[in-house]
Order: structure tokens, then sequence, then C-alpha cells
């Protein structure tokens, strides 16, 4: 009689069981930052991070992140003990957008970067900044720089995909590490910088292999600052991520078993992390649950990370791009309204997959796909219910006059990992029905 409760076997058992043949791998590139330290109370090791690239330290930080998270206080104590001289060159309000970049990039380029380190303290959207703000400035033709802020925006536009010249970043910026204070987007492992243009109305990306972060340290203490609701939708963002790279038309071996390492931690992690993120107390002690949720979440959002800059993502992503020039959403909200209808349009199409997910969770999961793979998807409408993310597109601004402009610019590389292809025809009921 079959036992329920025992061990499933792995495909390869499975195949093995019935005479299958193996299945070719193909071909797969991976890419990740060189460096990486991963643990609570690692910020200590930022002065031996920085040293082993350079010499002197620019910062580019969060607008009140470095501050409450505790790690401007730290760096001013331990960089200075260490001889490495610092300084802070440019602050992120909210999503990088062009004028944003260009600032930085053109602060960057006006300084000696011989011998300096870049150092990214924030979430993602200040890490981007960082990226972007570095390849530019290193891509600067000190011949004929720009000359004023114009300039400065065509020279950042020109190098985003899809709106301006396609030029490529050439030159290898000057190092950078990157220090996330939330646990969400994974930019501290991804090779591209998302930026905005509210007056252009576009979201696009500058990507290069050599924007990957040389190092990454990745404290999970410094989430402690994070509101319950950047909490949640960070959480949200990393873990639509692993689903979306799990699922993807590109993913490999290699970005399946990472997403796969990281998602059932998070699931069961993110609960934790919000609720206590809900009822801050200043110097309380942080329990053993908490503390283990939160390097859960941590360690989700950089594995979320490595898996999408080596897979791709898919429809949530590619709506959530849209949603954020159309309403000013946040990217985390974005995904976390998205990722439940991805699932419900891709869920006959990846079946296999999803109900490959649910059974990551253990229990008694269904042996028929589909109806596992729909269980997969009431687990992730009850998460989201239960840490507060939205569930209908006008909760994050979304009026009817916005669907056809939404489904029309819903696109671009996340969207053709979708495994459903997509078309605005389409999507346009799909968001109808989310209104």
């Amino acid at each position: 009689m079959h036992d329920p409760h025992s061990p499933q076997p792995s495909p390869l058992q499975a195949a093995h069981e019935r005479h299958e043949p193996l299945a070719a791998l193909g071909r797969y590139d991976l890419a990740f930052p060189p460096s990486i330290r991963f643990g609570w109370g690692r910020l200590a090791e930022l002065a031996e991070v920085i040293a082993a690239l350079g010499r002197r330290a620019v910062f580019v930080v969060g607008r009140t992140s470095f501050q409450e998270s505790g790690a401007e206080a730290v760096v001013a104590e331990i960089l200075p003990q260490a001889g490495i001289e610092w300084e802070v060159v440019a602050r992120s309000a909210f999503e990088p957008t062009v004028a944003d970049t260009a600032a930085a990039a053109s602060e960057l380029a006006a300084r000696d970067l011989n011998g300096a380190v870049v150092v990214a303290v924030g979430g993602g959207a200040t890490i981007d900044l960082a990226k972007a703000a570095a390849a530019l400035a290193a891509n600067v033709d000190a011949a004929n720089p720009p000359q004023h802020r114009d300039a400065w925006e065509d020279f950042v536009v020109d190098h985003l995909e899809g709106v301006g010249r396609g030029l490529p970043i050439r030159c290898p910026p000057p190092p950078l590490v990157a220090v996330p204070t939330t646990a969400g987007t994974g930019a501290e492992a991804t090779r591209n910088a998302v930026i905005s243009c509210p007056r252009r109305g576009f979201k696009k990306s500058l990507r290069s292999p050599l924007m990957v972060p040389r190092a990454v340290l990745v404290d999970p203490q410094l989430t402690l600052s994070s509101p319950a609701r950047v909490a949640a939708a960070s959480g949200l963002d990393a873990i639509t991520q692993l689903v979306e790279s799990f699922v993807c038309r590109r993913a490999t071996p290699v970005t399946r078993a990472i997403a796969q390492s990281a998602l059932a931690d998070a699931l069961r992690a993110l609960p934790v992390v919000v609720a206590a993120a809900a009822t801050p107390e200043a110097g309380r002690a942080v329990s053993e649950a908490e503390r283990a949720a939160r390097e859960a979440m941590s360690h989700a959002a950089l594995l979320s990370g490595i898996a999408l800059a080596n897979a791709g993502l898919g429809m949530a992503h590619g709506v959530a791009a849209a949603l954020g020039i159309a309403c000013g959403a946040s990217h985390g909200e974005a995904c976390a309204v998205m990722l439940p209808a991805s699932i419900r349009v891709n869920l006959k199409q990846a079946a296999g997959d999803y109900a490959a997910l649910e059974r990551l969770m253990g229990g008694n999961a269904p042996q028929d796909d589909l109806a596992a793979a729909t269980r997969f998807l009431d687990r992730i409408e009850r998460l989201c219910d239960a840490v507060g993310g939205p569930r209908r597109l006008s909760a994050v601004g979304v009026e009817p006059s916005m669907i056809t402009w939404l489904a029309e610019n819903s696109g671009g590389n996340s969207m053709r990992g979708n495994p459903v292809e997509m078309t605005a025809e389409s999507l346009t009921p799909v968001l109808e029905a989310m209104l």
C-alpha cells in the first residue's frame, strides 16, 4: 500500500524505474557575483570586503535606510579604523529614474575612480541606481563628456534597452559591493538595473555582464528597520521571482534547483517577518523564530536574483513594469498583485512545474498535477491575504481607462519568458477581471 507521507522519487529516479531515456540537458550559462558573504551581523566585515577591491569607497545609499538600518553607524566606525576613506555621493528616494541616474552618474564621473569601490547600501532601487551610475560613469567619453543635465539624460537613455541607441557598456565599471537592506529584489545578484522615466513614459533596463556586483554582503539584520508594508511587498517580489524563474521558458536545471531550494522556506517565513515588522519596538530583542525567518527571506531574495538573472521571469514582472509607469505602483506591490493572476494564466500550461512547487511544501499533495498546481495557486492567494498584499489592480491605483495602455505596454524580456505566450489582446481580459 502506498504511504502518502513517504518521500517522492525524484524525476531522475522515476525515469530510471520506468526505464525511460534521459532527456538532454542542452546548453546554459550561469553568472553570479564572485564573492558572496551571507549571515547575521556580517556588515562588520565590510571594511575587509572593500579593502580586497580598492583603497577608498564611494557610497550610494537609500534616502533613509542607510541610517535607519544601522548601517551608517557601523560604516562610520569600521571604515576609518581600517584606514578607508569614504563618502556618500548619491541617495535614492524611490525606484531610479533617468534623471536620478544621470545625476548620480555625473557625480561619479566627476571623481577620480582609480582605486575606488562603489558601495550600494539600501533596497533594490538603491542597488540598481549604483550599478547603473557606476557603469555609465565608466563609459563616458573623457574627451567629449555630457555638458549639462539634458545631455546626461540622453546619455542614460541611449544605453537603455529598446528606447535609445542601444549603446553597450564596454568599459568595466569600478568594483561594486552590494549591501541590501531589504529582502526582495535580488538586485545584488543581477546584471541589470531597471530605470524608469515618467516624462517619457517607459521603464527599461540597463544591462551588461559587467554590471554584476563584484561582492555581495547580505546581512539579514539590516532588514529589521523595514516597515511591514515594505517587508510584505519586497518579500512577495522575491517569491514571485522564485516562482517565475522556475516556470520560465528559459529555466535551466541549475536555476530551477536554485529556486526550489529557497521557495518553501520563504513561503513559511514571510508571514513571520511581516508580523514582527508590524509591531516594532525600539531596542527589542529578536526572537530565534524571527531571526530564522529574516534569514530565510534574505536568502530567498539573493537566490531569486541569481535565478532570474540566469533564466528570466514571466507575466507578473512583464505587467509590473507597466504598472509602475501608469500609476506609480511600487515594484514589489505590482508583483504581488500580479503573481496569483500569472499563475492562473499559466496553470494548465505549467501544471507540472506548479505541482512540483506545491509538493515542496510536504504534506499530502495531490498526485494529479493540475490538482496540485491548483492547490499551489490557493497557497499563494492565502499568503498574499495573510501579509496584506494587494489583490485587485484598483488597490494599486489602476483605473478602467488604463487597461488598454497597460495591455499594450506590458511585455519586454520578462513577458517573453512566460510559459503562455501573451499578447495585448489576450492580456486585456485578464487585467479587466482584476479591477
